[in-house]
């Protein structure tokens, strides 16, 4: 498991299809301003074959109405959002149960 951060989109492009290259088993991804913007992250996101989470910390439904449509949920294979922080253990269980990891 890796965990990255960054407010660069072509870095976040390039660890996308990085993972691609090395066949990750699976992503999570908080796009953050990206959701709403990033044709570049959806298009990284649609080549790689492993299942996609897409986490927001807020309910992004009941925030902005600009905030309502996410480009990344297009390649997302689940999306959850408004848990806080624990999103992120729900993404990861949600994702071990997608590939049939074990403990």
């Amino acid at each position: 498991m890796e965990f990255r951060q960054s407010n660069h989109e072509g870095e976040i492009v390039d660890w996308i299809q990085q993972a691609h290259a090395e066949k990750a088993v699976g992503l999570i991804i908080n796009p953050a301003g990206y959701t709403t913007t990033s044709v570049a992250i959806l298009d990284a996101l649609i080549t790689v074959a492993a299942p996609v989470i897409e986490v927001h910390i807020t309910n992004i439904h009941r925030r902005e109405q600009f905030r309502h449509r996410s480009y990344i949920s297009q390649a997302a294979r689940a999306v959850i959002c408004g848990f806080g922080i624990d999103g992120y253990a729900l993404a990861i269980n949600g994702l071990a149960a997608m590939i049939g990891a074990k403990d």
